[in-house]
Protein backbone atom coordinates (compact mmCIF):
# COMPACT_ATOMS: atom_id res chain seq x y z
CA UNK A 1 0.00 0.00 0.00
CA UNK A 2 1.18 3.63 -0.90
CA UNK A 3 1.98 5.68 2.29
CA UNK A 4 -0.38 9.11 2.14
CA UNK A 5 0.89 12.41 3.53
CA UNK A 6 -0.25 15.23 4.53
CA UNK A 7 -2.45 16.88 1.88
CA UNK A 8 -1.15 20.33 2.05
CA UNK A 9 1.01 23.25 4.59
CA UNK A 10 0.48 26.47 5.04
CA UNK A 11 2.97 29.44 4.18
CA UNK A 12 2.72 30.21 8.00
CA UNK A 13 3.70 26.51 8.50
CA UNK A 14 6.78 26.97 6.66
CA UNK A 15 8.27 29.88 7.80
CA UNK A 16 8.68 28.30 10.88
CA UNK A 17 10.73 25.08 9.44
CA UNK A 18 14.50 24.85 9.33
CA UNK A 19 16.01 25.89 6.58
CA UNK A 20 17.74 23.15 4.15
CA UNK A 21 20.88 23.47 2.62
CA UNK A 22 22.23 21.64 -0.46
CA UNK A 23 26.00 20.52 0.91
CA UNK A 24 27.45 18.56 -1.82
CA UNK A 25 30.27 19.79 -4.42
CA UNK A 26 28.55 22.27 -6.87
CA UNK A 27 30.76 22.78 -10.58
CA UNK A 28 29.78 25.58 -13.00
CA UNK A 29 29.95 24.39 -16.32
CA UNK A 30 30.55 27.32 -19.24
CA UNK A 31 32.98 25.56 -21.49
CA UNK A 32 32.21 22.58 -23.83
CA UNK A 33 34.96 20.39 -22.43
CA UNK A 34 33.63 20.96 -19.15
CA UNK A 35 29.95 19.81 -20.54
CA UNK A 36 31.51 17.27 -21.76
CA UNK A 37 33.18 15.85 -18.54
CA UNK A 38 29.99 16.60 -16.81
CA UNK A 39 27.84 14.63 -18.91
CA UNK A 40 30.32 11.89 -18.90
CA UNK A 41 30.01 11.76 -14.50
CA UNK A 42 26.00 11.99 -15.30
CA UNK A 43 25.89 9.03 -17.46
CA UNK A 44 27.12 6.88 -14.74
CA UNK A 45 23.70 7.47 -12.20
CA UNK A 46 20.49 5.78 -12.92
CA UNK A 47 18.42 9.23 -11.95
CA UNK A 48 19.22 12.72 -11.24
CA UNK A 49 17.23 15.70 -9.82
CA UNK A 50 16.59 18.45 -13.04
CA UNK A 51 16.18 21.88 -12.50
CA UNK A 52 16.57 24.77 -14.71
CA UNK A 53 16.66 29.36 -14.26
CA UNK A 54 15.51 31.55 -16.61
CA UNK A 55 16.57 35.52 -15.32
CA UNK A 56 13.51 37.10 -14.91
CA UNK A 57 11.77 40.02 -16.73
CA UNK A 58 10.43 42.81 -15.30
CA UNK A 59 9.38 44.82 -18.43
CA UNK A 60 6.48 43.67 -20.20
CA UNK A 61 7.13 41.87 -23.26
CA UNK A 62 10.66 41.15 -22.49
CA UNK A 63 12.22 37.76 -22.59
CA UNK A 64 15.02 35.81 -21.76
CA UNK A 65 16.08 32.18 -23.01
CA UNK A 66 17.19 30.14 -20.08
CA UNK A 67 20.27 30.68 -18.50
CA UNK A 68 20.62 27.55 -16.48
CA UNK A 69 20.28 24.08 -15.92
CA UNK A 70 20.87 22.60 -12.92
CA UNK A 71 21.79 18.64 -12.85
CA UNK A 72 22.34 16.79 -9.41
CA UNK A 73 23.13 13.99 -7.93
CA UNK A 74 23.23 12.81 -4.05
CA UNK A 75 26.18 14.76 -3.60
CA UNK A 76 27.15 16.77 -6.84
CA UNK A 77 25.19 19.68 -8.35
CA UNK A 78 26.27 21.21 -11.91
CA UNK A 79 25.04 23.96 -13.01
CA UNK A 80 25.22 24.50 -16.84
CA UNK A 81 25.74 27.90 -18.07
CA UNK A 82 23.44 27.79 -20.59
CA UNK A 83 23.79 32.12 -21.33
CA UNK A 84 27.39 31.19 -22.28
CA UNK A 85 27.26 27.61 -23.45
CA UNK A 86 23.84 27.33 -25.28
CA UNK A 87 23.14 23.47 -24.97
CA UNK A 88 26.03 21.79 -26.37
CA UNK A 89 25.75 18.17 -28.30
CA UNK A 90 27.25 16.39 -25.16
CA UNK A 91 23.82 18.10 -22.86
CA UNK A 92 21.48 17.45 -25.79
CA UNK A 93 22.52 13.56 -25.79
CA UNK A 94 21.84 13.70 -21.89
CA UNK A 95 18.68 15.23 -22.38
CA UNK A 96 17.34 12.68 -24.38
CA UNK A 97 19.14 9.35 -23.26
CA UNK A 98 16.47 6.67 -21.54
CA UNK A 99 19.53 5.76 -19.29
CA UNK A 100 18.76 7.71 -17.11
CA UNK A 101 15.56 8.92 -14.99
CA UNK A 102 15.68 13.29 -15.11
CA UNK A 103 13.39 13.94 -12.09
CA UNK A 104 11.61 17.78 -11.85
CA UNK A 105 8.80 19.59 -10.86
CA UNK A 106 6.72 21.91 -13.45
CA UNK A 107 8.69 20.21 -16.47
CA UNK A 108 5.98 21.79 -18.95
CA UNK A 109 7.92 25.41 -18.29
CA UNK A 110 11.16 23.91 -18.48
CA UNK A 111 10.75 22.03 -21.81
CA UNK A 112 9.16 25.32 -23.04
CA UNK A 113 12.01 27.24 -22.16
CA UNK A 114 14.73 24.78 -23.41
CA UNK A 115 12.76 24.83 -26.66
CA UNK A 116 13.86 28.16 -27.48
CA UNK A 117 17.41 27.03 -27.57
CA UNK A 118 17.16 23.77 -28.67
CA UNK A 119 15.24 21.46 -30.91
CA UNK A 120 16.02 17.85 -29.04
CA UNK A 121 13.04 16.08 -27.57
CA UNK A 122 13.30 15.42 -23.80
CA UNK A 123 13.53 11.28 -22.63
CA UNK A 124 12.79 9.54 -19.73
CA UNK A 125 11.89 12.68 -17.27
CA UNK A 126 9.77 12.76 -14.27
CA UNK A 127 7.22 15.14 -13.31
CA UNK A 128 6.86 15.40 -9.88
CA UNK A 129 3.62 17.39 -9.56
CA UNK A 130 2.33 14.50 -11.25
CA UNK A 131 3.56 11.84 -9.36
CA UNK A 132 3.07 13.43 -5.57
CA UNK A 133 -0.71 12.79 -5.98
CA UNK A 134 -0.57 9.26 -6.04
CA UNK A 135 0.89 9.69 -2.30
CA UNK A 136 -2.39 12.41 -1.65
CA UNK A 137 -0.12 15.49 -1.69
CA UNK A 138 -2.33 18.70 -3.23
CA UNK A 139 0.10 21.35 -3.19
CA UNK A 140 1.98 21.14 -6.23
CA UNK A 141 5.37 23.73 -5.38
CA UNK A 142 8.44 22.60 -4.97
CA UNK A 143 9.17 24.00 -1.25
CA UNK A 144 5.37 22.96 -0.06
CA UNK A 145 6.13 19.61 -1.20
CA UNK A 146 9.46 19.48 0.42
CA UNK A 147 8.33 20.65 3.43
CA UNK A 148 5.64 17.95 3.99
CA UNK A 149 8.11 15.67 3.13
CA UNK A 150 11.32 16.65 5.11
CA UNK A 151 10.03 19.35 7.84
CA UNK A 152 12.29 21.61 6.28
CA UNK A 153 12.04 24.96 4.00
CA UNK A 154 13.44 25.91 0.61
CA UNK A 155 14.25 29.44 0.55
CA UNK A 156 13.34 31.59 -2.59
CA UNK A 157 15.02 34.51 -2.12
CA UNK A 158 17.47 33.67 -4.73
CA UNK A 159 14.69 33.29 -7.58
CA UNK A 160 14.30 36.56 -9.11
CA UNK A 161 18.19 37.23 -9.53
CA UNK A 162 20.28 37.81 -12.63
CA UNK A 163 20.96 34.50 -13.69
CA UNK A 164 22.78 35.65 -16.63
CA UNK A 165 25.24 38.02 -14.61
CA UNK A 166 28.64 37.41 -15.28
CA UNK A 167 29.60 35.56 -12.18
CA UNK A 168 27.28 33.64 -10.50
CA UNK A 169 27.27 34.32 -6.49
CA UNK A 170 27.44 31.79 -3.63
CA UNK A 171 23.94 31.89 -2.92
CA UNK A 172 22.66 31.66 -6.39
CA UNK A 173 24.89 28.59 -6.80
CA UNK A 174 23.57 27.23 -3.57
CA UNK A 175 19.40 27.99 -4.45
CA UNK A 176 20.10 26.18 -7.85
CA UNK A 177 21.73 23.24 -6.66
CA UNK A 178 18.98 22.96 -4.03
CA UNK A 179 16.44 23.09 -6.27
CA UNK A 180 17.51 20.21 -8.30
CA UNK A 181 18.88 18.04 -5.65
CA UNK A 182 15.65 18.42 -3.56
CA UNK A 183 13.63 16.72 -6.88
CA UNK A 184 16.09 13.96 -6.36
CA UNK A 185 15.27 14.02 -2.86
CA UNK A 186 11.35 14.24 -2.70
CA UNK A 187 11.70 11.02 -5.62
CA UNK A 188 13.87 9.15 -3.23
CA UNK A 189 11.46 9.38 -0.22
CA UNK A 190 8.61 8.75 -2.00
CA UNK A 191 9.88 5.59 -4.45
CA UNK A 192 10.71 3.63 -1.05
CA UNK A 193 7.37 4.42 0.72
Amino acid sequence: MIQQYTHTIKKEDIAALPIEEFKGRIYVIDTAAEANKAVEYLLKYPKVGFDTETRPSFKKGQHYKISLMQISTEDTCFLFRLNRIDIPEPLEYFLRTEDTMKIGLSLRDDFAAMRKRTSVEPTNFLDLQKFVGKFGIEDASLQKIYAILFSKKISKGQRLTNWDADVLTDSQKKYAALDAWACLQIYNLLNEA
